[in-house]
């Protein structure tokens, strides 16, 4: 039907007409199909590419906060410290929680433990407490948010608030859970015969529990600040400090 030359017998032209009419339409329904499906392939190689890129990197950065996460056992982030792979990526070395805290605790990591972690702070709790000051001068330091206080009230409550007048309820600052800290009783004067009680400068009521001048740790209520540990007389210390 290519050219839909005209028939010579006029009873044939209706007919005629009608099959050019209908060729014509369905050769532009072939035309927009393929079009169609052409869209439709290059649509789902975009797509396919997009989503195993998305994967791709998603693997990328499971691997990476896997690896961060590992070496950070070998020390101790500042209270409220993010978690590792967003605390090295906000994290400036601009020393200024350093140079707030009150008492020498924050120290800036050495570059012997890798570029990836060089000058971001830590805490010395092996030799000195945490004091865990009521206005954290080094939490409020940190303008890169590296270190953050936990959201109190959700941003949806403090719309209802601005909306309603009504009051939340705030909840007390959580501490922040820095080590995990016990009593080897090898090494603690009491555990043996005579009476101590060096360690017994705990700032957190109820972590630190006595039974016949025996020290013990509460692990539901200690937080980890190290002070029993500094303050502990014997050496070797009596009193071990692990990375939380």
């Amino acid at each position: 039907m290519e050219g839909c030359t005209a028939p010579s017998l006029e009873s044939s032209a209706p007919a005629y007409y009608v099959l050019c009419h209908w060729h014509e339409r369905f050769s532009l329904m072939d035309v927009n199909a393929t079009h169609d499906y052409e869209n439709v392939i290059i649509m789902d190689r975009r797509a396919f590419f997009k989503n195993a890129f998305r994967k791709t990197a998603e693997k990328a950065v499971e691997l990476i906060d896997k690896k961060v996460t590992d070496e950070a056992v070998r020390w101790i982030r500042p209270p409220y410290a993010l978690d590792e792979l967003d605390f090295l990526l906000s994290c400036t070395r601009c020393d200024a929680c350093i140079d707030a805290c009150p008492h020498d605790v924050v120290f800036p990591l050495s570059a012997t433990l890798g570029v990836r972690v060089a000058g971001t702070p830590a805490l010395d709790l092996l030799n000195k407490g945490c004091h865990l000051c009521e206005d954290w001068p080094c939490v409020n330091a940190c303008e890169p948010k590296a270190l953050v206080f936990p959201l109190l009230a959700s941003e949806t409550e403090k719309q209802d608030q601005d909306q309603t007048n009504k009051v939340i309820e705030i909840k007390p600052l959580p501490l922040p859970k820095l080590a995990v800290v016990t009593i080897n009783p090898q090494t603690c004067f009491p555990y043996s015969g005579p009476e101590c009680g060096a360690c017994n400068r705990c700032p957190v009521e109820g972590a630190l529990l006595w039974d016949q001048q025996r020290p013990s740790i509460n692990q539901e209520k200690c937080v980890g600040c190290g002070l029993c540990r500094e303050f502990c007389i014997v050496e070797p210390k009596a009193v071990d400090l692990i990375q939380n």
